[in-house]
C-alpha cells in the first residue's frame, strides 16, 4: 500500500490521525506504518455499540462432566482409543504462546521464564516436557504448533531454536503469528502506540484458529489428516497435553469438543464454569454466576455450576470449518491501554482509557453442538502463572511442581 492508499482508507475510517507523524518517521518506519495500515482490520469499529450494550447472554443450565470415578472405570477403554487416534496421526497440539512475562517481572515471552531453583526450568520447556511423555508412551511424534504474538514471535522462535526445542523434533513443530487487533479510545480513535505504529493486540484466545487458516496452516491439517487438535495455554505448568484418556473419552462420546475441567475449589472461585447456555454448550464466567447458580445442587447434591475450565480443549477439526464460516462474536473489552499523545510525549494511563477487541473460546464452544466436560485432578494438571507471588503465582506453580515429583 502506498501512501494514497493509506490516506483513503484511514478516511474512510475517520482515523487520519494515524499519519500525523510520518513525516518525521525514517524510511523503514513509513514502510511498516504503511504495512501495519493495509494489514490492519478497521471493521472492528463496527463492535464500538457492543460496549454499550455490554455482552448479552442467554439462560444458562448445568451441563454435567464426566467426572474422575467413570474415568477409572473406563481408563482402558479410553486410553487405548486415545493412543489409536494418536498413533493414526489424528491428533495435534496447539501451544497459546502469545503472552509476555510482564506481570513476572519480565521483558521476555511468557514461555522463556524460568521457574527453576537448583537449575533452569522453562515455562516452554514445562510443557513441552509434558508432551514428550504421550510421544515416548506412544511412540508417534505428535505435530505441535505454536501460536506466537507480533510482540513476541522472534524472541520465542529464537529461543526455542536455541535450546534445541528441548528434545522435541524441529520438523514436527509449526510457527504462526496470531492476528492483531487495533485499540482505540473511548470515541473510537485508534491509539499510537508510537509515532509509526498503531496500537494493537492479539485477538482473543479464539483468535487462533482464524489466524491459523491465515497463515495457510489447514493446510497441514488436511493433508496430515488431523482431526482433532489440543489447544492449551502458556500459563499452565503442569497440564497433560494430548494425553491418550483424554483423547479417547471425547472420541469416543462423539462430542465437537472435549474441556479439561476441574472441581471448583470454592463456589466463588474466579474460573469460568461449563454450562450450557441457550441448549448449547457454553462457559459462564465466575462473575455472571448468581447466587441461585452458586448454590444450585445436581441430582447428588453437589454444586451445579461446579466445574472450571483450564483453557485445555480438544476440537474436532472438521466442525471448526463450520464455526469460523459464522462470522464470530467480537467482545469489545475496556482496558489500559499505553499511547503516543498530541505532544509525542508516551502515556501510561493509570485507569482504563478505551476499548480492545476479542475473540473468545466460549463462543467457539457455544456456536458447536456438544462438549465433554472431562474432570481432572486439580493438584496433579493445574498449576496456573499468572503473578509473581500470591494465588496462581510462580511460588505456588513451585510448590505444585515439587509435590508431582517435578525437580526444579
Amino acid at each position: 500500500m502506498d501512501i494514497s492508499g493509506a490516506k483513503e482508507k484511514l478516511k474512510k475510517y475517520g482515523q487520519e490521525h494515524v499519519l500525523k507523524y510520518y513525516d518525521e518517521l525514517d524510511g523503514e518506519a513509513q514502510k511498516a506504518l504503511l504495512k501495519q495500515i493495509e494489514e490492519t482490520d478497521f471493521s472492528v469499529l463496527s463492535h464500538l455499540d457492543d460496549a454499550k450494550r455490554g455482552d448479552e447472554r442467554g439462560q444458562f443450565a448445568p451441563l454435567a462432566a464426566m467426572q474422575r470415578d467413570e474415568i477409572i472405570r473406563r481408563e482402558k477403554e479410553f486410553h487405548d482409543a486415545g493412543v489409536k487416534a494418536i498413533q493414526q496421526g489424528k491428533t495435534a497440539a496447539l501451544l497459546l504462546a502469545g503472552g509476555m512475562g510482564t506481570r513476572l517481572g519480565s521483558d521476555n515471552p511468557k514461555g522463556m521464564y524460568d521457574i527453576g531453583l537448583t537449575k533452569e526450568v522453562f515455562i516452554f520447556q514445562r510443557l513441552i516436557e509434558n508432551l514428550l511423555d504421550v510421544v515416548n508412551e506412544t511412540g508417534t511424534w505428535i505435530r505441535l504448533f505454536i501460536m506466537t504474538s507480533e510482540k513476541n514471535h522472534e524472541a520465542s522462535v529464537a529461543f526455542l531454536k536455541e535450546k534445541n526445542y528441548f528434545g522435541y523434533k524441529e520438523d514436527c513443530v509449526v510457527f504462526f503469528k496470531q492476528d492483531m487487533a487495533p485499540a482505540c479510545d473511548y470515541e473510537g480513535k485508534f491509539y499510537m502506540e508510537e509515532k509509526g505504529r498503531i496500537s494493537t493486540s492479539p485477538n482473543g484466545n479464539a483468535g487462533w484458529y482464524s489466524s491459523m487458516v491465515r497463515a495457510g496452516l489447514d493446510k497441514i491439517l488436511e493433508d496430515e489428516g488431523i482431526e482433532w487438535i489440543n489447544i492449551f495455554g502458556v500459563d499452565n505448568v503442569l497440564q497433560r497435553i494430548c494425553d491418550p484418556c483424554f483423547v479417547g473419552a471425547t472420541v469416543i462420546s462423539h462430542v465437537s469438543v472435549g474441556a479439561k475441567v476441574v472441581k471448583k475449589a470454592a463456589p466463588n472461585e474466579k474460573v469460568g464454569v461449563m454450562c450450557l447456555e441457550d441448549g448449547k454448550p457454553s462457559i459462564v464466567e465466575y462473575y455472571e454466576l448468581s447466587q441461585e447458580m452458586m448454590d444450585a445442587k445436581d441430582e447428588n447434591g453437589d454444586p451445579a455450576y461446579n466445574y472450571g475450565v483450564i483453557l485445555n480443549y480438544l476440537f474436532h477439526v472438521p466442525e471448526l470449518k463450520a464455526v469460523t464460516d459464522d462470522r464470530m462474536p467480537l467482545h469489545v473489552v475496556e482496558k489500559k491501554i499505553q499511547y503516543v499523545d498530541n505532544n509525542g510525549n508516551t502515556v501510561k494511563p493509570a485507569e482504563p482509557n478505551g476499548y480492545k477487541f476479542e475473540q473468545l473460546v466460549l463462543d467457539m464452544i457455544h456456536q458447536l453442538d456438544t462438549c465433554l466436560p472431562y474432570e481432572v485432578i486439580r493438584e496433579n494438571e493445574f498449576a496456573p502463572i499468572k503473578n509473581a507471588t500470591g494465588v496462581d503465582s510462580v511460588e505456588s506453580a513451585r510448590e505444585l511442581c515439587k509435590k508431582n515429583g517435578i525437580e526444579l
